[in-house]
C-alpha cells in the first residue's frame, strides 16, 4: 500500500477515535447552564428530565473501547500499510498462484510472522492427514466400498470438481463428462482415474471443415449417427464410411475410441458435447479442445486417492 493510503487511513481512524475521546469529555461537561441534579424545564405525563450525569460504569466502558481501540491498531493491522506489533495477517498477501502460496507460507515462518490462514491449514494437516494417510493405503477398488471414506471423497468432489461435473457428478453438455456411467474416456479403473486426477488431460479434435468440405463433413456425420443405431440417410452414411478412414486413427476403424489417446466410443450413443446432429457437425466442422486440469497441487496424492474411489463408486455400485 501506498504511503499516501496509509496516511490517509491512519488520519482518518485516529481522528475519529481521538474525537470520540474529546466528545465523551464534552458530554461530561455541564453546558446546560442548569445545577446539577435540578430539573431541565422537561416535563410530560408526570416525568420531569433532570440535569443528571451519564452513568459513570457506561463512562468507563466507553474509556475502555477507545483503549482497546487504540491497543488493536497498536497490536495488528489496520493503519494501511502498518504491519502490527504482533506481525499478524489475516492470509499471505498478492499471493496468485499455489508455488507462490507455498513460499508464502515458507516466509512468513521464516519471519515469525503469525497468518491466520496459514495457522488453520496447519490445524487441518494435523488433524484430518493422518486420516487420509490410512486411506492411501487401501486400493481404490476397495476404498470404493467404504461409505465413510466416500462422504470425505464427495466433499472433496463438490468443493472441487462439482464445478464441471455436477453436484450429482452427471457432467454437463460442453465437454464435461457425466462420471456415473461407467463410460470412459481415458479408463475407469481405479488407477486410471487416480492418473487423471494428478496428472489432469488434454484433448483435441481437430477441425475437419478444409479436409472434408461440408458435403463431406454431412457425410461424415450421418456415418457416425448410424454407428449409434441413429436414423440417417444410408446414402450419405455410406459416403460418410469412406471418409471415416480419416477420423479411424483415433476412434478406430469400428468407431469403438482408443482409451489411449482419449478418443470416445462413437458407438454408445453417449456424447460429451451433444449427439444431435447439428451438434456432431459443429464438432467435425470446429473440432474440440477438452481440458482437464491437475489436481496434483490442489489436493496433493492422499486426498486425489480417496476423490478417485469416491468417483469410481459412482459407476461401480
Amino acid at each position: 500500500m501506498s504511503m499516501f493510503w496509509t496516511i490517509w487511513i491512519s488520519v482518518i481512524t485516529l481522528g475519529l477515535i481521538i474525537g470520540c475521546y474529546f466528545l465523551l469529555r464534552w458530554c461530561l461537561s455541564n453546558q446546560t447552564g442548569v445545577p446539577e441534579g435540578e430539573s431541565m424545564g422537561h416535563e410530560f405525563d408526570g416525568i420531569e428530565e433532570l440535569n443528571n450525569q451519564l452513568p459513570r460504569w457506561w463512562t468507563i466502558m466507553f474509556y475502555m473501547t477507545i483503549v482497546w481501540g487504540f491497543l488493536y491498531l497498536l497490536l495488528y493491522p489496520g493503519l494501511g500499510a502498518w504491519e502490527g506489533v504482533l506481525g499478524w495477517r489475516s492470509s499471505n498477501q498478492n499471493v496468485q498462484s499455489i508455488e507462490e502460496s507455498v513460499q508464502a507460507r515458507i516466509e512468513a515462518k521464516e519471519q515469525g510472522k503469525l497468518v491466520e490462514y496459514d495457522r488453520e491449514l496447519d490445524f487441518a494437516a494435523e488433524k484430518f492427514d493422518p486420516i487420509f494417510e490410512a486411506y492411501a493405503k487401501v486400493p481404490v477398488e476397495e476404498l470404493a466400498k467404504d461409505p465413510e471414506a466416500n462422504k470425505v471423497g464427495q466433499r472433496l468432489f463438490l468443493q472441487n470438481c462439482s464445478q464441471c461435473h455436477g453436484s450429482d457428478a452427471r457432467g454437463q453438455n460442453g465437454g464435461f463428462p457425466n462420471l456415473t456411467d461407467n463410460d470412459w474416456l481415458y479408463g475407469g479403473s481405479g488407477a486410471k482415474i487416480v492418473e487423471t486426477l494428478t496428472l489432469g488431460r488434454k484433448a483435441a479434435m481437430p477441425a475437419w471443415l478444409d479436409a472434408m468440405g461440408e458435403d463431406g463433413i454431412e457425410e461424415v456425420v450421418n456415418y457416425v449417427l448410424s454407428l449409434s443405431g441413429r436414423e440417417v440417410d444410408q446414402q450419405l452414411a455410406d459416403a460418410g464410411k469412406a471418409r471415416f478412414a480419416a477420423c479411424a486413427a483415433c476412434h478406430g476403424m469400428d468407431g469403438k475410441g482408443n482409451q489411449m489417446l482419449g478418443a470416445p466410443n462413437l458407438t454408445d450413443n453417449i456424447w460429451l458435447y451433444g449427439g444431435s446432429h447439428r451438434a456432431v457437425t459443429e464438432t467435425l466442422t470446429y473440432g474440440r479442445n477438452g481440458v482437464m486440469p491437475s489436481f496434483k497441487k490442489t489436493l496433493g496424492d492422499d486426498k486425489i486417492h480417496v476423490v478417485a474411489a469416491y468417483v469410481y463408486s459412482l459407476s461401480n455400485d
